[in-house]
């Protein structure tokens, strides 16, 4: 039991390491990409949220289950338990919604111009901003829905059991399950969906164009080098990690909920799975990209050392001597 503990705990350890590292060397870059006044593309914008919802899904969950592995049990009190897993699904959720609209914006932006939604090609770089920042608040307050609703005697007096967690136990009851499904699985389901469906076009979409330029391409030039191509199909590769990880993990809680208990490792390893995109997605990203002053793994590179590129962070280091 204690080696079985001693193993999970440095598998949540190595993961939630390797995640943050990740996420926030990303995350980093196109901060300091802002700070210097570079104009980011929408993708990158999309990117950056993406990276904070990974953010927090990999700390809220990571971090308390480090500590239950390696032996302290129940060390968060009530306000704090439900402050966890209120972060938790706030993270998760920003998660498959920015990875969908990521998905859905790509698609636009690689359509043809004859496409059905070929006015959206224009507008739709205006309004990602306000997408995200109104989900971001939407999400934040649809969660605080369930700390509000299990801090009341209503909802202590109906509780028929309670979930062990590791690090706390979470009072559930029907009523708690059918406000979850309504409001967060079911989006979850019609998002993955959605994820999936433009993936398809996408794939049809480059198949196509690949048939109709084949001819006019050389042998030593691919169609592979076009930007467009590339950018999607590192999308496409984020949100076919994405769909494997969330399906894995929704067919292990479901199995959890009808056929086993809320103990057990089959309940650390559903919780292990649900932080393992958070945990790669920078690294796909990292690995497929393509700007001339990129990020090369964990450290910023400049693979194509133009003047640009060093006069960006020439800028970048006399201002930090001059603070």
């Amino acid at each position: 039991m204690v080696s079985r503990n001693v193993a999970i705990g440095l598998m949540f350890l190595s993961v939630t390491t390797v995640g943050i590292l990740g996420n926030f060397s990303l995350l980093f870059y196109y901060l300091v990409h802002s700070w210097n006044d570079c104009k980011l593309r929408s993708t990158d914008m999309i990117l950056k949220h993406l990276m904070i919802a990974n953010s927090l899904v990999i700390l809220s969950k990571g971090i308390p289950q480090i500590i239950t592995a390696f032996g302290l049990k129940y060390f968060l009190s009530d306000f704090a338990c439900k402050l966890i897993l209120y972060i938790q699904r706030v993270g998760k959720s920003m998660s498959i919604f920015i990875t969908c609209l990521l998905s859905i914006f790509q698609n636009i932006t690689i359509s043809p111009v004859n496409f059905c939604w070929k006015d959206l090609k224009g507008r739709a770089p205006k309004f990602i901003g306000f997408f995200i920042s109104f989900c971001w608040v939407l999400y934040m307050m649809v969660n605080s829905i369930f700390p509000l609703y299990m801090l009341t005697k209503w909802s202590r007096k109906n509780t028929t059991e309670k979930r062990d967690h590791g690090y706390c136990y979470v009072g559930h009851d029907k009523i708690t399950d059918s406000i979850y499904a309504a409001l967060f699985v079911f989006p979850e389901v019609v998002f993955s969906m959605l994820m999936i469906w433009s993936s398809g076009s996408m794939v049809l979409l480059l198949y196509r164009h690949k048939q109709r330029v084949q001819h006019i391409h050389s042998i030593k030039v691919s169609p592979r080098s076009c930007p467009e191509s590339t950018a999607t199909q590192r999308i496409l590769v984020l949100v076919g990690t994405f769909v494997s990880f969330y399906t894995l993990s929704s067919l292990l809680s479901v199995h959890i909920a009808l056929f086993s208990s809320w103990e057990g490792w089959l309940v650390n390893i559903n919780e292990l799975i649900s932080v393992c995109f958070p945990m790669v997605s920078p690294f796909i990203l990292m690995s497929h990209e393509t700007t001339p002053c990129t990020l090369s793994r964990l450290c910023f590179v400049c693979i194509k050392p133009t003047k640009s590129c060093w006069v960006l962070w020439k800028t970048f280091i006399i201002r930090n001597l001059e603070d």
